[in-house]
């Protein structure tokens, strides 16, 4: 990678100067602290994605443009993804022809296994032309339930390249076409993965509050449906209160945090290691890292970085390098808000080891990344090498 790309706190001074704004009115209208907003315009602490989202807001901008494109050379990613919109605007309309339906599940397996392990371009190359086959597949078999939740589940794959590539727009087309596909059929639970990932939407954007008020009404809907209690079952809802420990914490709700915490205790209890279904990773491991990342958010790192010293070594049966990448960027961020620099630079180590792709774009992963290399530079060549693959230079 030959170029750079801006940080969150880069941006959001770059925003605030053309406004003419001082840092002192900025922190005013973001209500954050002008020593926290000073801290991460130089760089020397992590844009969190609350304090992103509440600048994006003061700002009136969207929180991709305070985070920036993560590509130093977006050519092939630019192609891919238009590639990508053409195939979800068309989605009435594919010119794909239909597979074998053997090769088309094969096919939409290999999707599933790629977004797991966090290989974007890999997926990104294949998912245009598998969308327009799965949606031919759907539309020929009329009200087939199986066949629209194969859609739909295709559809989610593409939501976490767009969600993960840092493209809100792109990612919010998808969330309404997989909705759509849910919607042909009779499907609860493909239709508490599309709710999963539209409340990702607001997530992303820092609308926290309205993301809980989409996980609610989707428990609500799938507990009125629900006929009997399955695997399947426990992890659709279970999936649904973890977003919601998400967004709780980030929104500093500390009472909806502890209840969908506990109750996805509750139910990943009744499993004995975690599952992957429609895309949705549900288990006793998941739960735990969802609670650390909740704990990073609160304000507790030393709580979440007891909890991830066993986990980042021996990361619990069943999860995927997509939320064992996942847990080592949490790790790295509780770390690093203890002062500890070695630790978190191991997580993030880790990180890069386990999920690349995601590491080299992750906001969080970047922000770590750069107060570390703030405060190291030339002095850790594991730092030097981990930020010339995110596209990041020494003066950063």
């Amino acid at each position: 990678m030959s170029t750079t790309t801006p940080s969150a706190g880069a941006n959001i001074e770059i925003l605030r100067k053309a406004r003419g704004w001082s840092r002192d009115y900025l922190a005013r209208q973001a209500h954050i602290s002008t020593s926290l907003l000073r801290q991460v315009e130089a760089g020397t602490r992590t844009a969190t994605p609350t304090t992103v989202a509440a600048a994006a807001k003061a700002l009136r901008v969207p929180t991709a443009r305070v985070y920036g494109d993560p590509f130093t050379d977006p050519s092939e990613h630019t192609a891919l993804l238009d590639d990508l919109r053409a195939a979800v605007r068309r989605h009435t309309l594919p010119r794909e022809d239909m597979p074998p339906l053997d090769e088309l599940a094969a096919n939409l397996n290999q999707a599933a296994q790629l977004r797991a392990d966090t290989k974007y371009l890999e997926l990104l190359r294949v998912l245009p032309r598998l969308l327009g086959q799965a949606t031919s597949v759907a539309i020929q078999a009329g009200g087939d339930a199986t066949a629209w939740g194969q859609l739909a589940d295709l559809y989610g794959c593409a939501y976490a390249v767009a969600h993960r590539l840092a493209q809100p727009d792109l990612a919010d087309m998808i969330v309404s076409r997989q909705q759509w596909a849910a919607n042909q059929t009779w499907n609860p639970d493909a239709e508490v993965a599309a709710a999963w990932n539209e409340a990702g939407t607001y997530q992303s954007a820092g609308y926290y509050g309205d993301g809980l008020t989409i996980i609610d009404r989707a428990i609500v809907k799938y507990e009125s449906a629900l006929v009997e209690d399955s695997a399947q079952s426990t992890v659709s809802l279970g999936s649904l209160h973890l977003r919601g420990v998400v967004l709780a914490s980030r929104a500093k709700d500390r009472n909806a945090w502890a209840a969908h915490n506990e109750k996805a205790k509750e139910l990943a209890a009744r499993l004995p290691n975690d599952l992957l279904r429609h895309n949705l990773t549900f288990g006793p491991g998941n739960q735990t890292l969802y609670e650390l990342a909740a704990h990073v958010e609160l304000g507790h790192p030393d709580t979440a970085s007891v909890i991830a010293e066993p986990l980042i070594v021996a990361p619990p049966r069943g999860l995927r390098p997509s939320r064992v990448g996942r847990l080592c960027i949490d790790a790295a961020r509780a770390r690093l808000d203890l002062n500890e620099h070695a630790g978190a630079e191991q997580a993030l180590t880790r990180a890069f080891e386990v999920a690349p792709q995601m590491a080299e774009v992750h906001p969080m992963s970047r922000e770590v990344l750069r107060v570390l290399f703030k405060v190291h530079q030339r002095s850790r060549p594991g730092l030097l090498q981990m930020a010339k693959r995110s596209g990041l230079t020494p003066e950063l």
